[in-house]
């Protein structure tokens, strides 16, 4: 094992926490935006993303039984990819006056939710200040172990 190998583990986790930080702050900014993009001439209401994360090693149930036996070590993790929502509906707020209402009135509004939001986002920040939590803990144990040999 290498003495820096949970140092990086650590890092790979700050890195996709802080991904997923982006993400949610970027669905936040767009809860109001109904012009994202262009889909056979007409404009879409924004999506609401969300990061995939997986090992960067094989499937997390073969690291999961490999780690049980101690055969293998952890790697850290990676971000496959980052998704829309495309099952969550979007929301139709009645509003005639606005620039993109349909024929009825109805605007029809991103499905990016606040309150999911505010929850991904602290899920995400409790993750990474954890994670900085483990890295000084690593940092402290090899500064102790470099003292052992003055």
């Amino acid at each position: 094992m290498n003495m820096f190998n949970g140092m990086n583990i650590t890092a790979s986790a700050l890195t996709a926490q802080r991904l997923r930080m982006d993400v949610v702050s970027s669905n936040m900014a767009n809860v109001d935006s109904t012009r994202a993009k262009r889909v056979n001439g007409e404009w879409q209401p924004y999506q609401r993303k969300s990061v995939v994360l997986q090992p960067k090693e094989g499937s997390f149930a073969s690291f999961l039984n490999l780690a049980a036996n101690r055969q293998v070590e952890g790697d850290g993790v990676k971000v496959t990819r980052i998704v829309e929502d495309t099952e969550t509906p979007n929301k139709l707020i009645y509003d005639p006056e606005h620039p993109d209402a349909n024929e009825d009135g109805y605007v029809n509004m991103p499905n990016v939710d606040p309150l999911r939001e505010m929850v991904d986002l602290m899920s995400a920040t409790r993750s990474y200040e954890a994670n900085i939590t483990v890295f000084n803990a690593s940092k402290a144990m090899m500064t102790k172990a470099l003292e052992i040999g003055k």
